[in-house]
C-alpha cells in the first residue's frame, strides 16, 4: 500500500497547488477567459487571497497539510496533540492567509492545548481536507485512520459535519488504498453510520449528478467552503472522473470557488485509488516543496 498511501498525498497536494491560482475566483466564465483549461500549476493574481506565493506553492490549507506530513513523519505516526502544537508553531510566523478558523483556533489554543485538541467550530471543509498525510502513518485497520482523521479535523474544526465528512473520506481513501474503485469506495464509506451529517443524502446528491457539467454541477451545490455545498461538490467530481485525476483536478479549479479544499479531497481519494501514474509528472515536478515531500515520504512509517 506504500505507493498508494504516497500518490494520496501528492494527489492531494498537487490539486491543492493546481487551484492556487484561481482560488476563490468565483467566476468561471473569467477563469476560462484569462486561462483556457487550468491544467498546469500557476500563480495567484496580484492582489488576491494568496498574493506572494509563486506557482507550485500551496494554499493554506496545503501547508497545514504539510504540517501533519511532518508530524508524522517526526512522530513515526499520528498524535493529535503534537499535530496541534506543530501546527500552532507553524502559524506564529506565517506569511499568508489566515481564515476565520485558523484565527479561531489560534486565539483558543493561546490558553493552551490538551490532549485531545479542539479548535474553531467552522464549518468549512478545509479541515476534513488535510487527512492524506495519515494514510501514511501506519493506520492498522480503517477504524484507526477513522478515528485519526477525525482527531486532526477536530484539533481545528470542531464541527460535527466536517468530522463526519473527515470520517467519510478516511473510509474512502482507505478503500481505494486497499484496491476498491472509486465508486465502490464512496458507497462503502456512504453505508457507515454518521452522527451528525446527512452523508447519504449528500452523497445520493453528488452521485446523481455525474452525468452534468462540472461547473453547471458545483455551482447548483454552491461554490463555498461550506460542508453542504463543497462535500456534494466533490463527490460530483469524484463520481464524473474516477479514473481520470488530471481531468478531476482540472475541472475542479475551472468551476471556480473554494475549488482548493474541493481538489485536496478529491486528489486524495484519486491518488489511492490510481496510484502515483495518475499523476501528472509536471504537476509533482512542480511543486515547491517537491523534494522535502519526498523526503518525508521516505521517512513515514507505512
Amino acid at each position: 500500500m506504500t505507493q498508494r498511501c504516497a500518490a494520496a498525498v501528492l494527489g492531494s497536494l498537487a490539486g491543492d497547488s493546481l487551484a492556487l491560482g484561481v482560488h476563490w475566483n468565483y467566476d468561471p466564465a473569467r477563469i476560462a477567459e484569462k486561462h483556457g483549461t487550468v491544467d498546469s500549476l500557476l500563480p495567484p493574481s496580484p492582489g488576491s487571497y494568496h498574493s506572494g506565493k509563486m506557482a507550485g506553492d500551496f494554499t493554506h490549507y496545503g501547508d497545514q497539510t504539510l504540517v501533519l506530513l511532518k508530524s508524522v513523519a517526526r512522530e513515526k505516526g499520528f498524535s493529535a496533540l503534537a499535530f496541534a502544537q506543530e501546527w500552532q508553531a507553524f502559524f506564529a510566523d506565517y506569511a499568508g492567509y489566515l481564515d476565520n478558523a485558523t484565527k479561531t483556533t489560534l486565539a483558543m489554543y493561546e490558553f493552551g492545548i490538551d490532549d485531545s485538541p479542539s479548535g474553531s467550530n467552522s464549518d468549512d471543509m478545509a479541515g476534513a481536507c488535510r487527512i492524506a498525510p495519515l494514510l501514511c502513518a501506519g493506520p492498522g485497520d480503517e477504524d484507526e485512520l477513522v478515528a485519526w482523521a477525525r482527531a486532526q479535523t477536530k484539533a481545528t474544526h470542531n464541527n460535527g459535519y466536517v468530522l463526519d465528512t473527515a470520517e467519510f473520506l478516511a473510509r474512502a481513501m482507505y478503500q481505494c488504498a486497499q484496491g476498491a474503485d472509486v465508486l465502490e469506495a464512496l458507497n462503502k464509506a456512504g453505508a457507515a453510520e454518521y452522527a451528525s451529517a446527512p452523508m447519504g443524502k449528500w452523497l445520493e446528491a453528488g452521485l446523481a449528478s455525474k452525468e452534468a457539467d462540472s461547473s453547471d454541477a458545483i455551482g447548483a451545490f454552491g461554490r463555498t467552503c461550506h460542508i453542504d455545498s463543497a462535500f456534494p461538490a466533490t463527490v460530483h467530481l469524484l463520481a464524473k472522473y474516477p479514473k481520470d485525476l488530471k481531468g478531476c483536478l482540472s475541472a475542479c479549479a475551472m468551476a471556480g470557488g473554494d475549488s482548493a479544499a474541493r481538489a485536496l479531497a478529491a486528489g486524495m481519494v484519486l491518488g489511492a485509488a490510481l496510484g502515483p501514474e495518475a499523476i501528472p509528472q509536471e504537476w509533482i515536478q512542480g511543486l515547491t516543496a517537491i523534494q522535502e515531500i519526498e523526503a518525508l515520504l521516505a521517512e513515514v512509517p507505512d
